[in-house]
């Protein structure tokens, strides 16, 4: 069995309301009661973090309770901005930074996101770090130097001691709702790109240590050969995980997975 042990986190995006979320936090915490070898997770919009939180909680579930973004400041003056002490208040344990959509459809920067990252692991949060290119990019041939570039900004004066806390979730934009998809070879190739780069900026330890999971349209039809692959961990999961019993089933697959690798 890998020593990283796999993570799949659930990102509702702007989904689900007070009662369907509740029912659908229910869903995941029952059927992960006979799940182990996997870390879970769930992103529900921000109005509905303490609602989920009670039923986590209630359940007496190991999932973590996550959130879609935050701001790098404490407190102020940032109207519609949420901070890492009303995440930390609300019982948030792990927050995504960088997801594809805050990059492309909202127009954050590498330099913003890096803020934001280290804002969230100095707070003593988990962080996930999205990284990964576009069609556009894709087709130019600049894969490697768009998810490099993601990763060393976005990473910039973060020491390994924080990057223990850190997960990186590989999004290929060029894969999420425009009908292509990426192989199982396609991943394995994007995530060793990763795992070398962070050998190279702290060490093999750490890039050993570190996991690297897979958010390009994850399916329960493909999750098992993606999940197989050497140096992918887990996955960010969108559409699939506004239903629990496929968020569920990508859960088992990646324990499957992790205990099938040596």
């Amino acid at each position: 069995m890998s020593d990283r042990k796999p993570f799949v986190g659930g990102n509702w995006k702007m989904n689900t309301n007070r009662t369907t979320g509740s029912d659908l936090a229910r869903g995941v915490t029952d059927g992960l009661i006979t799940v182990d070898g996997v870390d879970a997770a769930v992103f529900p919009p921000f109005p509905y973090l303490l609602t989920v939180r009670a039923i986590l909680r209630d359940r007496g579930s190991s999932v973590r309770l996550g959130a879609q973004d935050v701001y790098h400041q404490g407190e102020g003056a940032f109207t519609g901005e949420v901070s890492m002490n009303m995440l930390k208040d609300c019982g948030t344990q792990v927050v995504l930074v960088g997801h594809s959509e805050r990059r492309h459809v909202i127009g954050e920067k590498d330099e913003f996101i890096n803020k934001k990252l280290r804002g969230v692991l100095e707070n003593g949060l988990e962080a996930i770090l999205c990284v990964g290119e576009t069609l556009d990019e894709r087709t130019a041939g600049h894969q490697d130097i768009v998810t490099a570039r993601q990763v060393r900004t976005g990473l910039a004066d973060i020491p390994a001691s924080l990057v223990e806390r850190l997960i990186i979730a590989y999004e290929p934009v060029w894969a999420i709702g425009t009908g292509k998809t990426a192989t199982p070879e396609d991943a394995q190739d994007a995530h060793a790109q990763i795992r070398a780069l962070i050998n190279r900026m702290y060490g093999k330890d750490t890039a050993q240590r570190l996991r690297i999971i897979y958010g390009g349209s994850l399916k329960p039809d493909i999750a098992a050969d993606i999940f197989s692959q050497k140096d992918v961990d887990g996955g960010l999961v969108g559409g699939a995980s506004l239903n629990a019993a496929d968020f569920v089933g990508l859960c088992k697959a990646a324990a499957g997975a992790g205990r099938a690798k040596p």
